[in-house]
Order: C-alpha cells, then sequence, then structure tokens
C-alpha cells in the first residue's frame, strides 16, 4: 500500500491512463464497426418491398418462387425467418396458425439474440472510459496538490508541477469524454436499428402467418 501512494509524486505523468483510455477505444471501434455491418449490411433489407413481393407469392400459393426469393437473401434477417416459415408451411397442405408461429418463434429465437449482440457493451464502454477519465483527473488534481506541498523546491519549479498536475488532469478528462461520447452514440444508433429489424420482423411475420393460413 505504501508503494501504491509512493507512486503518486509528478515523475509519473499519468500515461497508464491514457493508454487504458486508448485500448478502450480501439474495443469501441471495433465493436462498432463489426456492429454497423453485421446490422446495416448483413441483416437490413427493404422489408416493404421485400414483403410485398413475397405477399403476392403466397398469394399466387406459389411457395417455390417466394423460397427461393428468401433464399437469394437467407443472410438477412427477415428473410431467414419469413424462409423457416415458408418452408413449414410447404410441407403440409393446411399449415395452422399454432404450427406457423411455433416454428417462426423458434426461428426468431435464434436470430434475435445474434442482432442484440455487443451491441450493449458500446455503452458499457462510454461508463468505462468516462470513470477512467475520472480516475486520471482525480490523479492530476493529486499531483497538483502536491506539488504545492512539496518541501525543498523554489516556487517556481512548484509553479511548474502544478501546472503538469492540472494538465493531467485535463487530458485523461478530455480523452474520456472524447471516446464516451461517441460509443454512446453509436450505441443508440446500433440499439434502435436493431430495434427497427425486430419490430419488422414482428410485424410482416404475423402478417404472413395470417395470409397463409386465411389462404389454406
Amino acid at each position: 500500500m505504501a508503494e501504491f501512494w509512493h507512486s503518486f509524486t509528478p515523475g509519473w505523468s499519468g500515461w497508464v491512463f491514457m493508454w487504458a483510455l486508448l485500448i478502450i477505444a480501439g474495443f469501441m471501434i471495433a465493436i462498432a464497426i463489426e456492429r454497423f455491418h453485421y446490422i446495416y449490411v448483413r441483416s437490413n433489407i427493404d422489408s416493404r418491398r421485400f414483403m410485398g413481393q413475397i405477399r403476392k407469392l403466397v398469394a399466387a400459393k406459389e411457395y417455390k418462387r417466394a423460397i427461393s426469393l428468401c433464399s437469394s437473401v437467407k443472410d438477412k434477417a427477415l428473410p431467414r425467418i419469413v424462409l423457416i416459415g415458408l418452408l413449414r408451411a410447404s410441407k403440409s397442405s393446411s399449415p395452422d396458425f399454432k404450427t406457423l408461429q411455433n416454428a417462426i418463434d423458434e426461428g426468431t429465437l435464434e436470430i434475435i439474440p445474434k442482432l442484440q449482440a455487443r451491441t450493449s457493451y458500446l455503452a458499457m464502454i462510454g461508463n468505462i472510459s468516462t470513470l477512467v477519465g475520472l480516475m486520471g483527473t482525480i490523479y492530476g488534481l493529486i499531483l497538483a496538490f502536491k506539488s504545492v506541498s512539496l518541501p525543498g523546491i523554489d516556487v517556481a519549479e512548484k509553479s511548474t508541477l502544478l501546472a503538469q498536475g492540472i494538465s493531467v488532469a485535463m487530458n485523461t478528462t478530455l480523452t474520456g469524454l472524447a471516446i464516451a461520447i461517441p460509443a454512446i452514440i453509436f450505441y443508440t444508433i446500433i440499439h434502435n436499428k436493431t430495434n427497427q429489424i425486430i419490430d419488422e420482423i414482428d410485424e410482416h411475420t404475423v402478417k404472413l402467418i395470417n395470409l397463409i393460413t386465411e389462404k389454406e
């Protein structure tokens, strides 16, 4: 414990906090890029246009063409789940609502965790970077106040050490906020888009089930 407090000297510039924030920033950027790609590129689709085509094919009882259309974009979230329902419907001459609903629910339970994966880490990073920046701020203030009470040095050197301590405090605060603000923005954007995709899945799968069971 004594060694810990001994480390709080003006010679230790506080770069340990800056390196910690740099590592956190690296994780934030990596997660944000991966989530943006997965949500906006791999999982997103024009749901109204796609489901308009699917409903026309289902209404005409052309299940094979509807299945083929879903298979062509099966990496997208909504088509993957619709494909499950169409495959189940095509295997029965008179599929009932509950059977189709159970099949689609099973597919939804598999897809939704993949849509939501790691997004919450961005919010956590926003909080952690702010707290690490705050730790650096407190450390800098400790340096600043301690420099004033150091014996055996002149006023000019004390002023220099005081400025260094305040600099550490301000730099770590700024860096922490510079990471936290984008992390929260990225989290909000990705989280809202993920909810939109999930809402589209719920809306269009229920409409599809109703269409299939009514036609049958």
